[in-house]
């Protein structure tokens, strides 16, 4: 099943996620439905808010960035109840685009390289460095757990220039080539 993308201005972009539990109902085919979802968007990255679950869960798929690093090619990974706890000092500008704001690209600045602990899709444990560019996804998707969208990040000079275009996302004006909601 492909999903809708939620669109910037639902609250459900807003609300922080809570951890999921085994127990979930068919989490497995969940995580088959947001990469399906992901694939029909042509995006690197979903998180679960952004089709309207608040749940601890997001996907990556950075094998489109894999001519430009190596680690990309054939990277894709679902992480459940991920906990960022180690950040690099050094941090560098990448333009970011996001699913729920379709169209809108910024320049964000953020850490290089992150220290995670996750679970996977069977719920085993992973603790992993990551940097590049799947640590600037990771975070881009981590973000959307904790209730943040990459505008956020801008500076507050940057986000008033982009009010307008924001209230037009949250009145249905915008365009995407993917099911919004």
């Amino acid at each position: 099943m492909i999903y809708p993308i939620v669109v910037f201005g639902s609250e459900t972009l807003r609300k922080p996620s809570a951890a999921l539990t085994p127990e979930y109902p068919e989490l497995k085919k969940l995580i088959e439905d947001m990469f399906l979802t992901l694939a029909e968007a042509e995006g690197v990255g979903l998180a679960a808010p952004q089709i309207g679950k608040n749940i601890r869960l997001f996907i990556v798929d950075c094998t489109p960035w894999g001519d430009e690093e190596e680690v990309c090619r054939d990277y894709k990974r679902a992480f459940i109840n991920p906990e960022i706890y180690a950040v690099s000092e050094e941090t560098d500008l990448f333009n970011e685009g996001c699913l729920s704001l379709p169209g809108l690209h910024e320049d964000v600045r953020r850490p290089v390289a992150i220290r995670m602990r996750y679970l996977d899709e069977n719920f085993e444990e992973h603790d992993e460095e990551f940097d590049g560019l799947r640590a600037r996804v990771i975070q881009h998707e981590y973000d959307h757990l904790e209730g943040k969208v990459f505008t956020d990040r801008l500076s507050p000079l940057r986000r008033q220039l982009l009010k307008s275009k924001l209230l037009n996302f949250a009145k249905g004006k915008y365009r995407a080539a993917y099911k919004t909601k």
